[in-house]
């Protein structure tokens, strides 16, 4: 008898608990890495970084930071550049985190630009957007009528 019967062989399913603790882990630890030590890296000199989220593969040996380069007049050159320039200090940045966090393995770190932050100025210019006004006041419009 199988035990989990429901499962459907390939179906997509999110990731385990372990992987989300274990990200939510070395976000935490990474975030402190890029605060305190000074990287060597010329890309990086004078930039903050975020650590939006990481995720993990099943096996916890590889994670996936997704950051945003924080910084007054950052291109979308100089964002790439800042990628890049994480990416070369990746084993610096893993010997740190082995040092923090209290895991068997100390995952291999690829770092990523996060979209969403791109993507929610985007939708925040549309709810800004005249006609879009219009359509969301006339919805409050009619709310407010079935109140009466």
């Amino acid at each position: 008898m199988k035990r989990h019967a429901d499962n459907k062989k390939g179906a997509a399913t999110g990731p385990s608990q372990r992987q989300l603790r274990a990200g939510e882990l070395i976000r935490h630890a990474l975030v402190e890495i890029l605060r305190e030590e000074e990287l060597q890296d010329e890309a990086l000199h004078n930039i903050s970084v975020t650590v939006s989220e990481v995720r993990m593969s099943p096996d916890l040996k590889h994670a996936v930071c997704f950051v945003e380069p924080l910084g007054a007049g950052l291109t979308g050159e100089d964002t790439t550049e800042v990628i890049k320039g994480l990416n070369r200090v990746s084993k610096f940045l893993r010997g740190r985190l082995g040092r923090s966090i209290d895991m068997k393995f100390t995952p291999d770190l690829k770092f990523i630009h996060d979209e969403s932050f791109g993507t929610a100025a985007y939708m925040d210019k549309l709810f800004l957007d005249p006609k879009v006004q219009q359509d969301t006041r006339r919805l409050s419009d009619v709310l407010d009528e079935d109140e009466d």
